[in-house]
């Protein structure tokens, strides 16, 4: 976990310790919008009603319509 400073009881934040807060919120909302468009899919979210050996196949291609979406297409090998 990567938590971000909490302010003292009646004191205040550094200066650093804001820039760091301030980074950590950037990268949690990314993730937080790559949440929302992965159930906006619904795949995760209801029951999977294709045969099992079908489930994985059509994770990733969820995931390939995201990474596309998002402009961050990575290709594996």
């Amino acid at each position: 976990m990567n938590t971000p400073h909490k302010k003292p009881r009646e004191g205040v934040l550094t200066p650093d310790q804001i820039r760091e807060n301030k980074s950590k919120d950037q990268k949690r909302i990314f993730v937080e919008h790559l949440i929302r468009l992965r159930k906006i899919f619904r795949v995760a979210a209801e029951r999977f009603r294709l045969k099992p050996k079908n489930y994985e196949p059509v994770i990733w291609v969820v995931c390939g319509l995201i990474r596309w979406r998002i402009g961050a297409i990575v290709m594996y090998q």
